[in-house]
Formats: C-alpha cells, structure tokens, sequence
C-alpha cells in the first residue's frame, strides 16, 4: 500500500475505535452547560491551539454557548509567558475570567498534560484549577489522555492505532469529534450555512 492509503486505513480504523458513547457523554454535558448559562473555556497548544480557536466558533453561532479560547489573544499569552512563564499561562487566565462550577473547561491535547515529562503543563495547570473551582473538565485527547484523561469528568480518547502517527490523527478527529458534538441535535440550534441553502431534491 502507498503511504497515502496506508494513512487513511489508520484514519478508518481511529472511526471504527472510537468511543460513541464517550462523545455522547460529552453531549450531555454540554447540554447541561447550556442549560445552566455556564462558560465554555477551550483549550489547546499548538495545532489544538488552532482547533480550540476554529471550535469556539461554532459552540457559539451553531449551539449557542458563551465560548472562549485564551490562545485567541496572543498578547496577554505572550505577556504572561514572559513574565510568570508557560505553566500558568491558562490557569490565570482562567483565573481572571473568574472561572466558577457552572462552567466547563475542554481540552485539546495530543497527551493531554504531564508534569513529570513537562509536555503541556499550562494544560495540567489548568485541569487543576477547574477542579479546584468545581467547573467540569472535558477533553479530547490521543493516547491515553494523560492528565487530563485521569482528571476529566468526560473525556474522548482518540484511539492510537500507528505510534508514528498520534500526533495528525489525534488533530485531526479533534475536529471530527468536535463538529459531530456542534452537529447532535441535542445541542444545534442553527443550521450551517451550505445545509441551510442546498438545493431541495425533485420529488
């Protein structure tokens, strides 16, 4: 098999492991989020930075939650990385954004945090000061999750089928997992553009 097949079996399988019933759970969640007028902080470094950025979108204009992602203002992430360093980057803002029980935190990672390994730990910082507070944590992670898998009231383990390739599976079903949570119709309440103008079918 070529390459480009080989990865998109990988990207088959990742589908057919995947927990249902996790994403469902996470729904539910949300829905309770919503229902309580709770915030929605998303969180993510790197290329989960960009999707914790992409997914506040949606949970806003699709589902109809307050949402927010701190790495969408890089001058305070910047600021505070210089001046108090990476680790607390999310929690103080967290802090100041004066995070409380109704509202919920969700984690974008590849590993989802590690102290020990010192990947993320902006991530495990945040986690904790969520529970801390008693705002409910949900992930979506790769691998076993990390910390946020332990921590996480719900968490969404992207399954690893190719060690070599954790990191573009696990970035790229973030999207699929958060799109199919946006799309469920216990939380939609617009339609998508392009669904909203298609064409209807002759009878």
């Amino acid at each position: 098999m070529s390459f480009t097949a080989t990865f998109l079996a990988e990207a088959n399988e990742v589908i057919a492991r995947t927990d249902a019933g996790a994403i469902e759970r996470a729904v539910a969640e949300l829905a309770a989020l919503r229902a309580r007028r709770g915030r929605l902080f998303i969180l993510g470094v790197g290329g989960s930075a960009g999707n914790a950025s992409h997914a506040v979108n949606d949970f806003r204009k699709l589902v109809g939650i307050e949402a927010y992602a701190p790495t969408d203002n890089v001058s305070e992430l910047t600021a505070r990385t210089n001046d108090e360093g990476w680790e607390t980057t999310f929690s103080a803002w967290l802090e100041v954004s004066r995070l409380r029980k109704d509202d919920a935190i969700l984690v974008f990672s590849v590993g989802g945090g590690d102290l020990e390994r010192n990947v993320s730990p902006n991530l495990v910082r945040a986690v904790q000061y969520a529970k801390q507070v008693g705002a409910t944590v949900l992930g979506v992670v790769g691998r076993d999750g990390g910390y946020t898998a332990r921590m996480a009231d719900v968490a969404v383990i992207i399954p690893t089928v190719n060690d070599a390739h954790v990191t573009p599976h696990t970035e790229a079903f973030q999207a699929v997992v958060w799109h199919c949570i946006v799309s469920h119709p216990s939380l939609k309440t617009r339609s998508t553009k392009w669904e909203s103008v298609a064409t209807p079918q002759p009878a």
